[in-house]
């Protein structure tokens, strides 16, 4: 019997499409809408240390700085901890309105790590590091 985890691989990747279509919504609740309660959230500079520290600190940039914006993503791996944990990691950064590409010193490396509660897939840790392009 193969063990694919097809179904699994499928929810984590639509729930970060859904709060990446939040993120362009400027929806602050979308986005965080399948954080766990206790998530936290890790970016240069800041802990967020809850869904609604959050969600509230995204509102905020979304009526400001993050208005119109959008985010680019490129999955760069997807693996399993366990049954009911995964890790994600990808290339981002975020598209400022008007922008059509992130230039690559606005590009950073996340973490999305993510676990299965009562069933279904939730963000339960985020973090981001900028991209460091090689030196020559």
């Amino acid at each position: 019997m193969s063990d694919s985890r097809t179904e699994d691989r499928a929810a984590i990747q639509a729930v970060l499409v859904d709060s990446y279509k939040a993120w362009e919504a400027g929806d602050a609740d979308g986005m965080v809408a399948d954080y766990t309660e206790d998530a936290t959230a890790i970016m240069t500079g800041s802990l967020r240390d809850s869904r609604d520290v959050i969600r509230k600190s995204m509102a905020l940039a979304f009526e400001g700085p993050l208005k119109g914006s959008s985010t680019y993503n490129r999955q760069l791996s997807l693996r399993f901890v366990g049954r009911d944990a995964a890790i994600v990691v990808s290339e981002s950064g975020i598209l400022f309105a008007g922008q059509t590409e992130v230039a690559d010193a606005g590009k950073v490396n996340a973490t999305w790590v993510l676990e299965k509660r009562d069933g279904r897939w939730l963000i339960a840790a985020y973090h981001n590091s900028p991209v460091l392009t090689p030196g020559p």
